[in-house]
């Protein structure tokens, strides 16, 4: 039975996070600061973070969430990473 978008939309975003997952732990046990991430493990990062931008687009455009929600979340993100990390200033 073929699936529907819905279902497309949700099995290829969960198999592109994973995949992102498994590459930025890759990177983490390789190398031990950004400077020292070589390019080809830079440009397999970049491929890894375009497919899920690329799924998060898709969401959008299919209605699943609107980008605002999604802009809206990531600020309440960003403003508890500034409390618990130095990722942000």
């Amino acid at each position: 039975m073929p699936i529907n978008k819905m279902q497309q939309l949700m099995a290829i975003t969960a198999e592109e996070s994973g995949e992102l997952t498994q590459a930025c732990m890759k990177v983490m046990r390789k190398y031990e600061n950004i400077d020292d991430i070589e390019d080809k493990w830079h440009e397999h990062l970049v491929e890894e973070l375009g497919d899920v931008y690329c799924m998060m687009e898709l969401m959008i455009e299919h209605g699943v969430v609107g980008a605002e929600e999604i802009y809206d979340r990531a600020s309440i993100k960003r403003e508890k990473l500034r409390e618990w990390s130095d990722l942000v200033d």
